[in-house]
């Protein structure tokens, strides 16, 4: 290996794991059904690792959906430059990551006011960058991974006050209104009831995009299952523990499987019982309307006939 190649190499790699903190993260590469904590070590050789400790967040990350992602992180992004982008070379999309110099805790314990300035932040800067609004988080790009073009932006990293500061000033900073959100306040055992309806629902319309229901079919949506839980479950300012969201996503899928009719009779009867409701609910829905606007017009033809007397 040349020391062209080389310094720049150990360059990002030492600075990199000096911000990283997971000791044991959720890594894999393109599989995500082989997603298991592995040590420090081995999780650095893998394409995606786990962005934050559960119990610590220092690293905000955004995902950039677009060709152009490494231009979207860094124009227009004075003050508030990432410290580092892994972009991916065949799509040009990328992950971008900011650092901060203190570590904010979310735990039950965790104060909720730097919590809510986090999350605010977060969205601050997915909105700089237009970044995917369904990214959760909880695995990145791995920037030490010779699969991704990656680069150290910015030594110095951020206090949660100064990133507000450069939102602000950019005007991406969302409004207050937005960190009042059911999600944001949702603690302690709400959490599980708010995982199970939110994976669930979301599982039930994945199912109508299916095929058949095949063994096949089954895994696949085993999968998406088990994936939306673990993001659903790191937007939480306090996220449960894995193998709580894993008996989540399994009592999912089980039950869609061996209990629901929308498996049960099938993919074609399910796609027409869908189309029944929809058709009967758009009906109902035209049905109130022409009431509405049947009333409407009678009380305008009284208020006219009282005026005209």
């Amino acid at each position: 290996m040349s020391d062209e190649y080389s310094q720049p190499t150990l360059e990002l790699s030492r600075t990199f794991e000096g911000w990283w903190l997971p000791r044991r993260p959720l890594c894999c590469d393109d599989d995500y059904a082989a997603l298991r904590r592995r040590s420090r070590a081995d999780a650095l050789r893998c394409k995606h690792i786990e962005a934050n400790p559960s119990a610590l967040v220092n690293t905000i990350v955004v995902d950039i959906d677009d060709a152009n992602a490494k231009a979207m992180a860094l124009w227009g992004h004075r003050g508030m430059l990432p410290n580092w982008i892994a972009e991916n070379p065949t799509n040009g999309h990328a992950h971008a990551g900011w650092v901060l110099t203190y570590p904010v805790p979310r735990t039950d314990m965790a104060r909720l006011r730097p919590l809510k300035l986090l999350h605010a932040a977060t969205e601050g800067l997915r909105r700089s960058c237009d970044g995917d609004m369904g990214y959760a988080g909880l695995l990145m790009k791995n920037p030490e991974h010779p699969a991704w073009a990656s680069e150290i932006v910015e030594h110095d990293t951020y206090d949660l006050d100064d990133l507000r500061a450069a939102l602000e000033d950019a005007g991406d900073m969302p409004p207050a209104s937005w960190r009042r959100t059911k999600r944001a306040q949702t603690v302690g055992l709400g959490r599980n009831c708010a995982l199970f309806d939110k994976a669930r629902t979301l599982a039930y319309r994945y199912v109508r995009r299916l095929p058949d229901r095949s063994e096949a079919s089954s895994e696949e949506l085993r999968l998406y299952v088990r994936r939306t839980c673990h993001e659903l479950n790191a937007e939480f300012p306090a996220p449960l523990p894995a193998r709580e969201v894993e008996d989540i996503a399994k009592s999912i899928h089980k039950w869609i499987i061996t209990r629901s009719c929308m498996w049960r009779d099938g993919a074609i009867a399910n796609a027409a019982t869908f189309i029944t409701i929809q058709s009967a609910r758009g009906k109902k829905s035209g049905e109130a309307r022409l009431t509405k606007r049947t009333e409407m017009l009678a009380r305008y033809e009284q208020e006219v006939l009282e005026k005209c007397r």
